[in-house]
């Protein structure tokens, strides 16, 4: 029976362009990852409960020489997968963790809008993050990356900022193939582009697989409805503007957010906060090697 296993883990955060790392990072000669990118196996229970012969499945066409891979959001997602860390220590011996953190209250925004657009969150922003306490866990880096650092060790979890991605991406994905063990520089595939669902914003409904994205729907919409309709229906269906937190949530979300950062800074090396999260992130090279 093949038993590979990664050897690394791209473990979050949501909506911090681990999307993009990953494949990136599978466009790279020597690198292996899985398919699907977010097999989640450490975190759901039903995925763990297909076991390790079905994890060991997912790169089982590695070549022998391959570093392997995943990428499982939900690895981060406190309190909601409590068993991920357990199962991963069980299963991968010293294994290489990738934590790709986005400024806090963005991401809770990208996050926000991902769910609304699934039709999981119907109500304004303000009032969804008093509803889901997610919004906000998950964007509480600090608390989920503790128990990481913890049980295997600062020097086992890379930090990556998503701003660093976006404005050096050469340069940050360098950094990570040392940091996983690749005997070359990797080098950025630019004619990728970007992984980002998000900027479509299409509000899904009961029904939308088979009147949206069957092929043969769309074939009839095209014949049978006028363009000019077809932009209007859709139009109801988006965002059409950018959620809008108010002051006085903000200035809440952003003392818990700054007090949750601030326990980062013994591994980072350097204080970071909502108000500064940006401009360090983008130094953050030059910071921490």
């Amino acid at each position: 029976m093949d038993t590979k296993l990664p050897h690394f883990l791209v473990i979050g955060a949501m909506k911090s362009a681990t999307s993009t790392l990953h494949n990136q990072l599978a466009a790279q000669p020597g690198i292996f990852m899985s398919t699907p990118k977010e097999p989640n196996f450490f975190s759901d229970d039903a995925v763990y409960a297909q076991g390790l012969a079905w994890y060991h499945g997912l790169f089982s066409e590695a070549a022998e020489t391959d570093l392997c891979g995943e990428s499982s959001t939900h690895y981060t997602k406190l309190p909601d997968y409590p068993h991920t860390i357990e199962r991963l220590q069980e299963a991968v011996q010293s294994p290489r963790l990738i934590y790709v953190m986005r400024d806090p209250i963005d991401r809770l925004i990208s996050h926000y809008i991902h769910q609304w657009s699934e039709g999981i969150i119907s109500c304004d922003i303000n009032q969804a993050i008093d509803r889901y306490p997610e919004l906000i866990n998950y964007s509480c880096y600090g608390m989920q990356i503790k128990p990481y650092l913890e049980t295997f060790g600062k020097d086992a979890v890379l930090p990556v900022f998503f701003d660093a991605l976006k404005s050096a991406p050469d340069q940050t994905l360098v950094k990570v193939g040392e940091f996983i063990g690749c005997p070359a520089p990797l080098s950025w595939v630019h004619d990728l582009g970007p992984d980002n669902v998000s900027q479509r914003r299409v509000r899904k409904f009961l029904g939308y697989k088979l009147l949206i994205e069957s092929p043969v729907m769309q074939a009839l919409r095209r014949r049978l409805i006028p363009q000019r309709l077809r932009d209007s229906i859709k139009g109801k269906l988006q965002m059409q503007d950018r959620p809008k937190i108010h002051e006085a949530q903000l200035e809440r979300i952003s003392s818990i957010f700054d007090r949750d950062l601030h326990t980062l800074s013994p591994w980072l090396g350097f204080e970071i906060t909502c108000a500064n999260f940006r401009q360090v992130s983008l130094t953050s090279s030059e910071i921490k090697d």
